[in-house]
């Protein structure tokens, strides 16, 4: 990578190495393709951190323009939890983790019925049911994808390890602090007041 690239990344490099989120999965889909970085002798793949970062971005900026209330954040994905609640903590988003009670987006007769103007996936496979709900209420889709993820029908893709938990925590950290970064809510250059960290779900 040159140093150019590397200033463009929203953390350093090694971050994004220590906390496995260029880790792939040995299976890929070819809509997939185009974030991996290369395939490893072991045959996972590895995705391209630079996207990620660019992603991430892109992510931040689409979410930051939504009323707090309208955007929904879904974790199935038990790492997923509690990155995903601190998430939506920092920038005053809903969020379910744990599981997805259908219905929930498309049955005003529940008493938990939420009527989001965008949704955010830990997982779009695992959080099946929340897509569909999703995709039925003609709502976009942000969700973050690993290399064996299908990415039909999703909006915005946001390419990292969505099944490890530091992973994770990197990726919801980043996303937070950028929308904060762009509402005005923390400086140019200020950080979270809570660290990678405390976005990491404790181990099963």
């Amino acid at each position: 990578m040159t140093e150019v690239e590397a200033k463009e990344l929203l953390i350093d490099e090694d971050t994004f190495l220590t906390c496995g989120v260029h880790i792939g999965t040995k299976q890929k889909s070819k809509d997939m393709e185009p974030y991996v970085y290369k395939v490893r002798d072991d045959g996972l793949r590895i995705l391209n951190v630079n996207k990620t970062s660019e992603k991430i971005t892109e992510a931040a900026t689409f979410l930051k323009d939504f009323e707090p209330k309208e955007v929904l954040v879904v974790s199935a994905r038990q790492y997923g939890w509690k990155p995903a609640k601190k998430f939506a903590d920092n920038c005053g988003f809903t969020c379910i983790a744990g599981r997805f009670t259908p219905g929930r987006l498309t049955n005003p007769e529940m008493q938990f019925f939420i009527e989001p103007k965008v949704i955010v996936l830990t997982d779009p496979a695992a959080d099946a049911q929340a897509f569909r709900e999703a995709l039925n209420i003609s709502i976009p889709v942000v969700a973050m994808c690993d290399s064996n993820n299908l990415t039909t029908d999703i909006d915005l893709v946001v390419p990292g390890n969505n099944k490890g938990r530091r992973s994770l925590a990197l990726i919801y950290w980043l996303m937070a602090r950028e929308i904060l970064r762009m509402n005005g809510a923390l400086d140019a250059d200020e950080e979270l007041d809570e660290t990678i960290d405390d976005f990491e779900a404790p181990l099963i």
